[in-house]
């Protein structure tokens, strides 16, 4: 083999290793074909609101400022008296488009999204918005538009700000949230004389999704302890506190209104997220209105999580923990359209027949023993069933894990030894085309001599 084609043949060979680990490690974890699942309860909420304060840390939300008070009196009243309150744990890339996949779609990154630089999804997937009847939102150019491309029919709407506003070194980057806010707030007037609009509106199945990037911006351009990231924070409260306010007008406190917000990522206290620190992985939950129970107070409550520990003496009320990517089944849940296609809780078209197993079995026979029993005892038959059924869930998480990286120690001992094999051939042919090893091996006897030639010969005869 001549320099020019041994040259080609290494490009092919390093081309096909590189190749290969973005298949084995970059594949795709989405399923299709599934039927849509839904909960067969009544819809609590006509509507959903939707607030992603994005890049907002946990501890800078629920914490208190130097005085003791809250940096969101909106939001604090909001827990302590109206809703419920909780931390939402994010998956590495702490990014905002895999952040925001995971709330809206309810499935974790796509890894394969990195050939297209984590901006869009190359596998199309379904999400809370196209399940919905109607969805608007109003925010960054960089985040809407995924939704609305992936949206069957004509239901999802975006009403986005120039990119060039995604100023990251801006003064006043708090005026991306402005934008949004007063743009609902026209919306919804102008929505008073154009009946079509206004029908739409009153409909059910509406999600309204308010995506607010200032807080993100300035953490970036000032860090998360500065002025900027702390008054942007109270900003956002404000905000949150008038459209809350204006729905509630429009629809005539109808208490059919369900409103969540939370955040895509954290961001450590020097202005970076994309890792696996807490500040990057704890996120804000708030939830408040149809269907969402009050808070519950506790005299005390443990976490194993240092900073997790710290967030919760900041507030002393019920914490519930979420996953992230369980969010969107709780949206789909409230108004009552099918759970995301794609999302990680729609375990039962895998365990289906186990789950029937289960049921149909060891629940079948409780049951009948436990109907003699009173009504204490079938509480406990219920608990007994919530119990089968998170066994069987976290199973199914497993297993879904388990065959998804099925292939990956095989396949990639076996790239890892043929990259080895690789070098150690290229190491002997520069060794044989540019040192004197095969006229130097006779002065090492003739054991020697045999032992480089028969190298030589060998690799000679492989190319």
């Amino acid at each position: 083999m001549g320099p020019p084609a041994f040259v080609l043949a290494a490009l092919l060979v390093h081309c096909v290793f590189l190749a290969s680990l973005f298949d084995i490690y970059f594949s795709s974890p989405l399923v299709h074909g599934m039927a849509p699942q839904r909960v067969p309860l009544p819809a609590p909420a006509r509507r959903l609101v939707l607030f992603v304060a994005d890049g907002l840390r946990a501890d800078a939300l629920f914490g208190l400022d130097g005085s003791g008070a809250p940096r969101a009196p909106f939001l604090r009243s909001i827990l302590e008296n109206n809703g419920s309150w909780g931390i939402s744990h994010t998956r590495v890339p702490t990014e905002s488009r895999p952040g925001h996949v995971a709330l809206i779609a309810g499935f974790y990154e796509d890894v394969s999204a990195v050939a297209k630089g984590w901006k869009e999804n190359p596998v199309q997937f379904d999400s809370v918005f196209n399940e919905s009847k109607y969805t608007w939102s109003w925010g960054s150019p960089d985040i809407l538009p995924m939704f609305a491309k992936g949206a069957s029919g004509d239901h999802v709407y975006t009403f986005c700000y120039t990119a060039e506003s995604e100023d990251f070194g801006a003064q006043d980057a708090a005026k991306l949230d402005s934008w949004v806010f007063d743009h609902v707030k026209d919306f919804f007037t102008s929505s008073r004389n154009n009946q079509t609009l206004y029908s739409a509106l009153t409909e059910e199945k509406v999600v309204l999704f308010l995506h607010l990037l200032g807080i993100d911006t300035n953490g970036h351009a000032h860090r998360p302890n500065s002025r900027e990231y702390k008054e942007n924070i109270k900003k956002v409260d404000e905000g949150v506190k008038e459209i809350a306010s204006m729905l509630e007008n429009f629809y005539g406190n109808d208490g059919k209104t369900a409103f969540i917000l939370t955040s895509d990522h954290g961001m450590t206290d020097w202005g970076s997220h994309g890792a696996g620190h807490p500040s990057e992985t704890l996120t804000p939950l708030i939830a408040w209105g149809a269907g969402v129970n009050y808070p519950q107070r506790v005299a005390s409550q443990f976490f194993e999580d240092s900073f997790l520990q710290g967030i919760w003496k900041y507030v002393k009320m019920g914490v519930l923990l979420f996953a992230q990517a369980d969010i969107a089944p709780l949206m789909a849940s409230l108004i009552g359209v099918p759970f995301p296609l794609n999302s990680v809780v729609r375990k039962e078209e895998v365990f289906k027949r186990r789950l029937e197993d289960v049921r149909q079995g060891k629940i079948r026979v409780l049951e009948k023993l436990f109907l003699q029993y009173s009504n204490l005892v079938h509480a406990c038959f219920l608990s007994l069933q919530v119990s089968l059924c998170k066994t069987v869930i976290n199973l199914a998480l497993e297993g879904l894990s388990y065959y998804h990286t099925y292939d990956r120690l095989f396949l990639g001992l076996s790239i890892a030894m043929g990259f080895v094999g690789w070098t150690a051939y290229v190491i002997l042919v520069i060794v044989k085309t540019h040192t004197n090893l095969a006229k130097a091996a006779p002065r090492h006897g003739k054991v020697g001599q045999k032992h480089a030639l028969f190298l030589l010969s060998f690799f000679s005869t492989s190319q």
